[in-house]
């Protein structure tokens, strides 16, 4: 199981190397186009509600055997929906393992476990559109992803990000204030770039949980190798141990006889 967890972490790993760029230059294109504009913008996407409703992704796997990988989303979820105290909060399901035990204690509205039979962009649309429909249309008034994300193979780090409304911009990096023509607007470039940054950040985050789940399981077998190998060698030491004073009693026993007969 390492050894196939390895093989396919090079793949996903190389897939989410490959995409950061990308989505952290449509950050901060969308950044910086945003803080030009004067007024809303972003309509219904930026708009700040009343906290009523909340709705929490938990991004999972489907098979166990990975560590903590799943236990620390599952714990980093309750986490969340238990700040929103007197809060109505439900949990979106990505991942087998996340919606199998969090139904036990919280609202599954949803589980697609399947998205990782064939992980693609344009099925990874799909749920985002049922995201984006479901804070949009009012059901919910914040969304926030809960997943591991990737650093290397053996170090996974759990993250809570705002999907829904968009955060304010907090950047430290100044404003680029080129003389730019934008066709066909500032604002209308901006209303299309954030559906498709929405869709982009909930990519990325399966993305980021699928080569952590590899790179969990590759680490967590390396482990069980070694605590079994550690086992078996004091398991062996243990018998070898056992069977030196089995032997060491019949020689006696055999010793003691011969001196009896000699008397």
């Amino acid at each position: 199981m390492k050894m196939v967890s390895a093989a396919k972490l090079k793949k996903a790993q190389d897939a989410i190397t490959a995409m950061r760029p990308y989505a952290e230059k449509l950050t901060e294109l969308l950044q910086n186009l945003s803080s030009t504009l004067e007024g809303e913008v972003g309509g219904s996407f930026t708009k700040q509600r009343e906290i009523n409703k909340v709705l929490v992704v938990a991004i999972t796997s489907n098979r166990g055997l990975c560590g903590a990988f799943n236990t620390n989303v599952i714990k980093q979820a309750k986490v969340v929906a238990d700040t929103y105290i007197g809060k109505q909060v439900d949990i979106f399901a990505i991942g087998k393992k996340g919606n199998d035990i969090l139904a036990k204690t919280s609202t599954i509205i949803e589980n697609h476990s399947d998205i990782y039979d064939n992980l693609t962009f344009d099925n990874v649309t799909t749920i985002a559109n049922i995201l984006t429909e479901k804070f949009t249309s009012g059901e919910y008034d914040k969304i926030e992803l809960v997943y591991n994300q990737f650093k290397n193979a053996a170090t996974q780090i759990v993250q809570t990000e705002q999907f829904l409304p968009l955060a304010p911009v907090k950047s430290d990096k100044p404003v680029s204030t080129g003389d730019y023509i934008f066709e066909p607007s500032k604002e209308e470039i901006v209303e299309t770039l954030i559906p498709k940054m929405l869709k982009t950040q909930l990519y990325k985050a399966i993305r980021d949980s699928f080569a952590s789940e590899h790179g969990a399981r590759m680490t967590a077998m390396h482990k069980a190798t070694d605590n079994a190998t550690d086992l078996r060698n004091q398991l062996k030491l243990t018998y070898n141990k056992a069977r030196q004073a089995a032997i060491t009693n019949e020689i006696l026993e055999i010793v003691g006889g011969a001196e009896a007969l000699k008397g």
